[in-house]
């Protein structure tokens, strides 16, 4: 049963590095890098569920946490150079090099 849920977490992770790799839009690299992070929550709570722990549960709850603070803080940043550039590629964020 937990080959299951590690082999979907496996699948998601991938998918998600895929994303990241070969997409230029910053939007879908932000849902790729959510991706990844929920194939890392399912990693967590399987393994927690597999020795009967709260640890994992709590680790995925905490990601999550940093998770919905990273998409408003990215969020925010991509609005910004939007206003500023007028596009939404990945090469706009080399603007950001001081």
């Amino acid at each position: 049963m937990i080959v299951n849920y590690l082999s979907l977490s496996v699948i998601l992770f991938c998918l998600g590095l895929l994303g990241v790799i070969s997409r230029r839009n910053v939007f879908t690299v932000f849902m790729s890098i959510e991706l990844m992070l929920n194939a890392a929550n399912l990693t967590f709570v399987a393994l927690a569920r597999l020795h009967e722990s709260m640890d994992g549960h709590v680790l995925a709850l905490m990601v999550m946490a940093v998770a919905a603070a990273e998409a408003a803080l990215a969020l925010a940043v991509v609005i910004l150079l939007h206003k500023h550039k007028g596009n939404l590629d990945t090469n706009v964020f080399s603007l950001l090099r001081g």
